[in-house]
This record gives C-alpha cells, sequence and structure tokens, in this order.
C-alpha cells in the first residue's frame, strides 16, 4: 500500500478551535498498513435498527414535471431526479428545487406549481449528464447570503455544481485525469434576485477532472449562521467526491495534493485576475481563507482548498443553529456514516469504512472487506452513527431539526437511506466523533396508515428493482423537512401525527 507523505505532517486544527479530549484523541494521521486481530467480517453491525417511538405524517406537497434522461448508461425509471429543496435566496416563502437533469425550479411554501427558473441545459456552460445520469448532473445549488442585499458584493449572486464536458484547460485541478467529464462551480449574477426566471450572467470558478462517471461533485453551501465579519461568512463549503469508480482506485482521498475525497472551503469574491497563478501553480478565480487548515503549504503540493479529507463520497452536509456541521459519506460495501465536520480531520476512507479497518489497512485484506478494530489502533476522526448494508445501502441527505411542526423530533439528527428510502434519527443533542449514537427509524403515516416510503415510491426498471426509492431530504427556511423521491417526482411534506 502507498501511502501520500502529506498525510503523514499535516496539522489538523485550526487556530483557536476548540475540541473536548475525547475529539482530540480521534484526529490523526494515516498510520502504516496493520494485521487484522481477526478476519473479515460478514455482518459488521450485527444489531438491527428499529423502528422508533415517533410516528410522523407525510403529505403531498407538490410534483415535479418529468424530464428525460440525456445518457442511457445504467439508468433507470426516475419521473424526475431531484436531488434538493432550499430557501430561494436564503428568504423564507419561495424554495427552489434542483433536478440533476439540469433544470432548477421555484415553488412556494404552499407548494404551488413549479416553474422553471433556469435550465442549464440551454447555457453554453458545458452541461453534461450523459455518461451517468444517476449521478451526474446538477447536484447543488447555493445563494450567497448577500444574494438580496443591494449594493453589497453578493447581490444577486448564487451558484451551482454541476457536471461538465472536459475541455483542454489549465484552470483547474486534475486536467490530465478528467477522461470522463469535469465537476463545475459556477457563479451566476441575477439582474432582478426576485425574478421568477433568470436573467443575468455566469462565469465558472471552479472545475476538478473526474476520471470517471460517478462520485462527482455533491452539495455546496454557505454557513447559514455565520455572522457578517466573521472567519466563515460568504465562504463556500464544496463537498467532492474520490474521483469515482470503486475502492478510490486513485487513492485521491488520502492525498492532499488534490481536491477530491474531501469537503473543500473557498472564498467566491476574492478572485484573483485571469492568468494569475497561485503559489501552487493553479489559476483561480475565488480566494483561499486564510483560516483553511493547509493555507501556506502549497509549496509542499497540498491544495489549500481543503477543509477536511478522508472522505468517500460526502453527497450532503449540513448546519444546526450551534454552527456544527453534521457530514453523510457514502459508504463501499459494508458501512454507512454520519461524521461531524472538524477542521482538518481525516475520516479514514480508504483506509477505514466507518468504524472499520478496510481490506487496504490490513495485511492480507481484499477490496470489499472490512474488519475490527482495536480500540487504540489509529487517530482518524471517525462516525457519531452509522449503519451497514443490512439497512440500507447508501446514505443521503440530514438536518438537525429544529422546527416548530414536529416538537418530538427536536434534537433529533434526521438522516435517510437513498435507496430503500428508510428515514432514520438519532439524538444529537451532544455527540462526539466515535461515540456511536444508537439509530432508530422515524415511522410514516400516510393518510393515517403507517407505511414505508418503499410501499409508495419505489421504480420499477431499477438494478434495485422495486426496491429503489431514491430519496433525498429538503429543508425549508423555517427548518420543516420534505421528502424528495426521483421514482416518482414528488415532494412530500413531514408533519405533525394528527
Amino acid at each position: 500500500m502507498v501511502l501520500n507523505m502529506h498525510t503523514l505532517v499535516r496539522p489538523l486544527l485550526l487556530p483557536g478551535t476548540l475540541l473536548t479530549l475525547a475529539t482530540m484523541l480521534l484526529i490523526g494521521c494515516t498510520t502504516s498498513a496493520m494485521q487484522s486481530p481477526s478476519g473479515p467480517l460478514s455482518d459488521p453491525i450485527p444489531a438491527k435498527i428499529q423502528p422508533g417511538d415517533i410516528v410522523v405524517g407525510v403529505e403531498e406537497f407538490m410534483r415535479l414535471p418529468q424530464t428525460q434522461d440525456s445518457g442511457t448508461t445504467m439508468v433507470n425509471d426516475a419521473w424526475a431526479r431531484i436531488q434538493y429543496l432550499i430557501p430561494f435566496g436564503n428568504t423564507h416563502g419561495t424554495l427552489m428545487i434542483n433536478d440533476t437533469r439540469g433544470v432548477l425550479y421555484l415553488t412556494d411554501d404552499q407548494g404551488q406549481a413549479p416553474v422553471q427558473y433556469l435550465d442549464l441545459r440551454t447555457q453554453d456552460v458545458g452541461f453534461d449528464d450523459s455518461q451517468f445520469p444517476n449521478e451526474m448532473g446538477v447536484a447543488s445549488v447555493a445563494f450567497h447570503p448577500e444574494f438580496t442585499s443591494i449594493g453589497k458584493p453578493g447581490f444577486g449572486k448564487f451558484y451551482t455544481a454541476y457536471s461538465a464536458v472536459a475541455q483542454a484547460d489549465t484552470s483547474g485541478y486534475l486536467n490530465d485525469d478528467a477522461g470522463s467529464h469535469v465537476s463545475v462551480i459556477r457563479e451566476w449574477t441575477a439582474f432582478n434576485p426576485r425574478g421568477r426566471e433568470f436573467e443575468g450572467s455566469s462565469r465558472e470558478i471552479f472545475r476538478v477532472g473526474q476520471f470517471a462517471p460517478n462520485h462527482n461533485i455533491g452539495t455546496i453551501a454557505f454557513n447559514p449562521i455565520a455572522e457578517v465579519g466573521s472567519a466563515d461568512y460568504g465562504v463556500l463549503y464544496v463537498a467532492l467526491g474520490d474521483g469515482g469508480a470503486a475502492n478510490d482506485p486513485r487513492d485521491y482521498s488520502q492525498s492532499l495534493a488534490a481536491p477530491l475525497g474531501a469537503i473543500l472551503r473557498i472564498k467566491t469574491l476574492a478572485t484573483r485576475s485571469s492568468g494569475d497563478a497561485a503559489a501552487d501553480g493553479h489559476v483561480k478565480q475565488y480566494g483561499i481563507p486564510a483560516d483553511n487548515p493547509f493555507v501556506g503549504r502549497e509549496a509542499e503540493g497540498i491544495a489549500p482548498e481543503i477543509w477536511v479529507s478522508g472522505l468517500r463520497h460526502a453527497q450532503h452536509f449540513s448546519w444546526d443553529s450551534r454552527g456544527r456541521m453534521f457530514i453523510n459519506d457514502i459508504g463501499q460495501n459494508m458501512v454507512e456514516e454520519v461524521n461531524l465536520g472538524v477542521a482538518g480531520a481525516n475520516y479514514g476512507w480508504r483506509l477505514r469504512e466507518g468504524g472499520f479497518a478496510t481490506g487496504f489497512a490490513v495485511g492480507g485484506g481484499q477490496p470489499g472487506e472490512v474488519f475490527s478494530l482495536a480500540a487504540s489502533e489509529d487517530e482518524f476522526v471517525y462516525p457519531i452513527a452509522q449503519y451497514d448494508h443490512d439497512e440500507g445501502h447508501a446514505i443521503g441527505s440530514g438536518f438537525f431539526y429544529e422546527g416548530n411542526k414536529i416538537p418530538q423530533l427536536l434534537g433529533k439528527y434526521v438522516f435517510a437511506d437513498i435507496v430503500n428510502g428508510r428515514i432514520f434519527y438519532i439524538d444529537a443533542d451532544e455527540v462526539t466523533p466515535g461515540v456511536y449514537q444508537d439509530i432508530k427509524e422515524l415511522r410514516l403515516s400516510f393518510a393515517g396508515q403507517e407505511r414505508a416510503l418503499q410501499a409508495v415510491a419505489s421504480m420499477a426498471n431499477s438494478y434495485m428493482q422495486g426496491r429503489r426509492v431514491d430519496l433525498r431530504l429538503g429543508q425549508d427556511a423555517l427548518g420543516e423537512l420534505y421528502l424528495l423521491t426521483k421514482a416518482d417526482g414528488w415532494v412530500r411534506k413531514l408533519v405533525p401525527l394528527e
């Protein structure tokens, strides 16, 4: 096994970061291959997730228009590939929903018929989802905190994360490893931020090559509680998968040289002029926050954008009102995990999958296998919750519930499995990395009848025929939660059980 030398010497905390002693002991660097105390685990988490005491109602909210895939590789019968629901312009009343096939829609908090706000397929921005529509396309949207603030630098600006055709270019990372496509962040400036249809201009600010069509860019978001003047205000966080295929064949997640298998942190408005190369040799159309954990080490080949690393495919992250970031990382063969965001942390992939060693870390181990860990074998940052593939197959989005409608969910972190549509929760008022919270299943009631979401919305044509829901969660400005199912294109809202 080859380890990147930079993982052995990096600092791990921002100046002034306060962590508990338990957390600090869990943060460290990559260790060499170890000998397994036992053989590979066929069932890493034998205990089964039980239905919880909380039952919530599910109401139909609105349905998105049917769209079509542009490619045919491993596709399924998704009505619309709806990914996230977020407040439009960070305000209450209007909501934006992205269909990864290229379209952004607006609706309101009453579930009015959606209207098309922007279609990236018609914008001459290189948009391409043809190779693998299940994972490519428009992954996420983020509004600058000054989107509606007249006269501010961020007025009218929002950002999309999407897949695009690879071109001869020197402005991004891994230009020589873009055999499939590139993951892109584009800044859009709306002339009228209150308009119901986009009119304005745009510019590309970030790109990275992808050698395979999966494990692409995921959530992009601004910290919603960062105050004006704080180090986190106007700073964009970006989730990027490990580059694709399986088992991280390029070992990008344990390398700090390329911003894959990581969450990045950039200043979108602090731009460099075209052709002005940074110290690491890359032309940047964005700035690097001075308090990023690897700033000043570009000469060592380290990408200063990286905020945390060692992730496989963290499609989604979110914050609570206390400023804690929750990160959901999709596993390989065995384990799905929920992590807390800690600046400079390494979450272990591909040497760890959840709280287990992988075959890459164990002498004689094979890719896809996991092994038990002794208590003090290493110092990665470990999850706060995890489940194995007896329970689900790919962890999706999640939110710490702080709404007003369902008081039973207060203090719970609610998250979902993409594939089978099960929704889980943990007590998350006080959590510590490496201390695993008990997971319960949220019970759903449709028109007074308790049912599984899989029985309501699943795809007939899928590589998990009749069982794939393709579920994501959304959240409005008041903290209420929504279910977005690609199988049928419906958005449903969680409501109190009457």
